[in-house]
């Protein structure tokens, strides 16, 4: 009966573009308390759900050449063990090659640690480390799990796209007088455009929502022991009430440096949600812009260097009384990565572009980047609309342009202590991210 049901599948005829399309939702809500991620500040495990977390899975096949399989995530990141894992799995399982899949979170600060990710934010007793190894494992799972039934749910479906705009991301790098400080920038760099994919069954039924934006998903803060997915999981979930039976999928853009504005509250949070999910449906009841194949995809990891440092600064650490638990766990871990013989010295970095036809591309790029990159990459590449994504395939740190590394401050350095990396990365880091960028857009014919 499965081979049948495998064959049917196969042989189901595709949209009037070419397209066939398949749709899956699974719950990775943690089944009790759990230690959060996002914020240092946090001191004990969760305390009940706000609203459930949720991996979801766009699958998009084009006729004559393959599939492409989007899968987001209610999550702060995927560290890049976790992501391997499931690609390979999925390889193995449903032949979808790593190029054509994509991994992506909102980076909502209200979810659950992801291990190994952020590992020197938080010291809990070793039990709590057993709960977050043991959803990790059951997350991979999940998402196996999930763009299996996304590839059984392909059937014929219309792919357009479309562009907004909603204005609660704001630049948080706030010049002072004794440097940068996370706060307000209004002059800063920031955009807020909104993108939107639209998937449709030929009848004109929505399917899927691919919506996207550029803003930290931090509306919400330390004080919360609540999981949810801050305004990003409210737009979805209102999305998903207003097109019953549709996926609405969000994808975190470039915005290691943005913050919503104003934050700390659930009704601000509630707010910028359906600010987003607004203008979502608005998009969606224009005039949208259609997609054809073939896709095209690439994906590459490159390396990324960090600036020397020597041992006797982290041994100033350890000694520092003043220091935070986060910054003596690092010191502590670098040190015992130096005794080993295998000192931290650099970092692996996902680059993955996607194309549909000369429509549309999408660039997705590893860790917290930051929105020069985005701004930089449609300088570069004007003309066919393209979405820059961060928070893509592996999250290991911020991703500073080589302004920011120049200006310091959190997205430049003090992030890394609790991504648990060495130190800033060394100059030259744009440099290297948009060499591989340029090789990924040049295999997708851009």
């Amino acid at each position: 009966m499965k081979t049948i049901l495998l064959l049917a599948l196969a042989a189901a005829p595709l949209g009037a573009a070419g397209f066939r399309a398949g749709i899956a939702r699974v719950d990775i809500t943690p089944k009790g308390p759990i230690w959060m991620s996002g914020y240092a500040s946090r001191n004990h495990t969760s305390e009940g759900v706000r609203q459930p977390l949720w991996a979801r899975a766009l699958a998009i096949e084009a006729a004559p050449r393959g599939r492409v399989v989007i899968v987001t995530t209610d999550l702060v990141g995927l560290p890049a063990e976790l992501s391997e894992e499931v690609a390979a799995r999925a390889r193995r399982q449903f032949g979808i090659e790593r190029a054509r899949l994509l991994l992506n979170s909102s980076h909502t600060h209200s979810g659950p640690v992801v291990w190994p990710a952020l590992g020197t934010m938080f010291d809990g007793p070793p039990a709590e480390e057993a709960i977050l190894r043991e959803y990790a494992s059951r997350l991979k799972d999940d998402l196996v799990s999930v763009i299996g039934q996304a590839i059984a749910d392909l059937s014929p479906a219309e792919v357009a796209y479309g562009f907004g705009q909603v204005g609660f991301a704001v630049n948080r790098r706030e010049p002072t007088a004794t440097g940068v400080k996370i706060g307000v920038n209004p002059s800063g760099p920031v955009d807020r455009s909104v993108p939107v994919l639209k998937v449709s069954a030929p009848d004109g039924r929505v399917r899927a929502i691919l919506l996207a934006y550029a803003c930290h998903n931090t509306t919400l803060g330390g004080d919360i022991y609540q999981l949810g997915g801050d305004y990003a999981g409210f737009a979805e979930a209102r999305l998903e009430s207003d097109y019953p039976g549709a996926a609405a999928l969000f994808m975190s853009l470039c915005g290691g440096d943005q913050n919503p504005n104003p934050r700390g509250t659930f009704a601000l949070a509630e707010q910028h949600g359906e600010s987003l999910a607004g203008e979502v449906r608005r998009v969606l009841a224009g005039s949208l812009s259609p997609v054809r194949g073939p896709l095209r995809t690439s994906y590459l990891v490159t390396s990324l260097p960090f600036a020397p440092r020597q041992r006797a600064e982290y041994e100033a650490d350890l000694q520092n009384p003043k220091a935070s638990g986060s910054l003596v766990r690092r010191a502590r871990k670098m040190i015992a990565a130096m005794d080993s013989g295998h000192p931290v010295r650099e970092v692996s970095y996902p680059v993955q572009a996607v194309r549909f036809g000369k429509d549309l591309t999408l660039l997705a790029m590893g860790g917290e980047v930051v929105v020069d990159y985005d701004l930089r990459a449609k300088r570069e590449y004007p003309g066919e609309p393209l979405i820059v994504a961060g928070y893509s395939n592996a999250v290991m740190g911020y991703i500073p342009s080589e302004r920011i590394l120049r200006e310091g401050g959190y997205e430049a350095e003090d992030n890394l202590i609790y991504y648990g990396q060495p130190g800033p990365f060394a100059p030259g880091v744009e440099a290297r991210v948009f060499d591989a960028i340029h090789k990924v857009m040049k295999k997708v014919g851009r």
